[in-house]
């Protein structure tokens, strides 16, 4: 996984109005912690901000008072209407040190033929791999399955060095007939 370099700004104000001009400087106010240390109050660039976070678990490289730090983004908020990035938490974290984290799942191949239905019955999987070597996604292939038959977290091939971290019985995905549509009242007596 590539590293991206952010410009940082540690922040000495704090509290909404400080927040309000860091973010009309189109900046992002952040705050990175972790490995027992005091948490640190940052500004990152909102745009640069933004383009490295259309990576899923992405690893950001940030120079915090001239030393250097790795990190990926914790919980990011969003805006509810402009969908612009209001504040991110980053944890702090070292090359070779283990992280959990949720990759996506993708499902590739078709179903068996009929009138079948693949359910996403989790979208991610929490796995625990190496802060640098982080999946992006896992695939999946459905080729074949049949109404009622699923697959479980265990049963889902992971990149090497990734270990399973949650419920490795929960179901991830299922197939499911197509339920038809009963006609309504008024449908069955026109027909007749």
């Amino acid at each position: 996984m590539a590293e991206i370099k952010l410009a940082t700004e540690v922040r000495t104000e704090f509290g909404k109005g400080a927040a309000r001009r860091i973010r009309r400087a189109d900046q992002v106010p952040a705050v990175v912690y972790g490995h027992g240390a005091e948490p640190v109050h940052v500004a990152l660039p909102g745009h640069d901000l933004l383009l490295a976070l259309r990576t899923a678990n992405v690893l950001i490289g940030l120079e915090i008072d001239g030393k250097d730090a790795l990190v990926i983004p914790k919980a990011v908020q969003r805006h509810p209407l402009k969908g612009t990035i209001e504040h991110v938490d980053l944890l702090t974290v070292t090359r070779g040190e283990k992280v959990n984290v949720e990759i996506a799942v993708h499902a590739e191949g078709d179903l068996a033929p009929g009138a079948n239905l693949l359910e996403y019955v989790l979208n991610t999987l929490l796995v625990e791999a190496e802060a640098t070597h982080i999946p992006e996604s896992v695939t999946v292939s459905v080729a074949g399955l049949e109404a009622g038959d699923s697959i479980v977290a265990k049963d889902i091939p992971l990149p090497k060095g990734s270990v399973l971290a949650g419920d490795e019985d929960a179901i991830v995905l299922q197939v499911v007939s197509a339920q038809a549509e009963e006609p309504s009242a008024d449908e069955a007596a026109s027909e007749a």
